[in-house]
């Protein structure tokens, strides 16, 4: 595919959801397994299928729902993903994030991205909310290589500060203020969809990372190609493999999500007046 091509596409998908959405969207939200109760909060949604978009893919996992809410939290106007795309998929790295191009096309400047994850920090509970500082690609795919078009963004872009500092102490602020103590770590994007053994959890805690999941890497990455900024948040759904010496399933994923929903709602919508 073209850079014209991918341009217009782009530029297809946007002008279509204009025409349900007249209002532009100031901030973005992804939703990660069994995250998608954060769409609850939209006030006067408006809901549109993804298969009613041009060019956009399908998602195919239980606890994604594959709609896009536009609509209002906290006053400001916003655009929510409830459910996303993995590579598992069996898609590429550039429709798993084209959503995110399509964002900026609206006008999205802060992107909030939520996953479901493997807690590999052993100090971590099932259940904890980790603030993302950082990620490590384990996926070893990325959304910008190909042609570059400067239109979308710079061909090197700087991955410094992927997670926006300012955001995360917003969010810290905000959970504090809720009585709520946010974990805060580096999560390891994976291709999946097996589950890591212990051998390569053992491997992935000793590289630094904090938490592990199959998603996430791409659509930061493409957000700050595109100039996003971005916050992010894991729900620490289970242990990874071989710390609790117990088998994994993703049952368990959406158990604990349940479990977390009301104080994650409640964090959502604080950070989102903040912003």
């Amino acid at each position: 595919m073209d850079d014209t091509s991918v341009l217009q596409q782009i530029k297809e998908a946007a002008a279509y959801i204009r025409g349900q959405y007249a209002e532009a969207p100031e901030i973005g939200l992804i939703l990660g397994s069994g995250l998608g109760v954060i769409a609850d909060l939209v006030e006067r949604a408006t809901v549109i299928a993804y298969r009613d978009i041009p060019h956009f893919p399908v998602s195919t996992v239980e606890g994604h729902a594959g709609e896009l809410l536009l609509g209002t939290i906290s006053g400001k106007h916003v655009l929510l993903m409830k459910g996303r795309f993995h590579l598992y998929e069996g898609y590429g790295v550039d429709v798993v994030s084209f959503p995110v191009r399509v964002m900026k096309e609206l006008g999205v400047k802060t992107l909030i991205v939520t996953n479901a994850a493997g807690g590999v920090n052993t100090s971590f509970e099932v259940g904890d909310l980790m603030l993302i500082k950082d990620h490590i690609n384990f996926t070893f795919r990325n959304p910008l290589i190909g042609p570059n078009h400067n239109e979308l963004g710079v061909r090197f872009p700087d991955m410094s500060e992927a997670y926006n500092r300012g955001l995360r102490q917003t969010a810290h602020e905000v959970a504090s203020g809720q009585g709520l103590k946010l974990k805060e770590g580096v999560y390891l994007g994976m291709l999946g969809p097996s589950y890591e053994t212990p051998a390569e959890i053992r491997m992935i805690r000793t590289l630094g990372a904090d938490a592990v999941g199959m998603s996430t890497v791409a659509e930061v990455i493409a957000a700050r190609h595109a100039g996003i900024e971005v916050l992010g948040f894991s729900c620490i759904s289970n242990m990874a493999a071989g710390i609790l010496d117990q088998p994994l399933s993703h049952a368990e994923v959406m158990e604990t999500t349940e479990r977390v929903k009301p104080k994650f709602l409640k964090l959502i919508v604080g950070i989102v007046a903040k912003l």
